[in-house]
């Protein structure tokens, strides 16, 4: 497995929307952090965004599980950044492949 650490990017339009989908988003992350697929998450504290550490088997089955995020359907997030990331000091340590 892969660790991908993405980052959505929020614009001032989408408030209402990520209000609205926010519930069913942090559901669908608890579930993902149960199965161990995502290891962190959270918003930034200026609302312009989030941070999401995710475990998954490439690049792909990334981008199709970003899809099942309620905040993509619901067309919240305006961009986002995917980079594949090695963590080797702490809690994350020993994650990547």
């Amino acid at each position: 497995m892969t660790v991908f650490a993405v980052e959505y990017v929020y614009d001032a339009e989408s408030a209402e929307a990520r209000d609205a989908a926010r519930p069913a988003h942090r559901e669908w992350t608890a579930a993902l952090a149960q199965e161990g697929i995502i290891l962190a998450s959270g918003p930034y504290s200026d609302g312009a965004g989030a941070l999401l550490i995710f475990k998954a088997a490439d690049e792909q089955a990334l981008n199709e599980l970003l899809k099942q995020d309620p905040f993509a359907g619901a067309s919240a997030i305006s961009g986002t950044r995917t980079m594949v990331w090695a963590p080797v000091t702490g809690q994350l340590a020993g994650h990547a492949a």
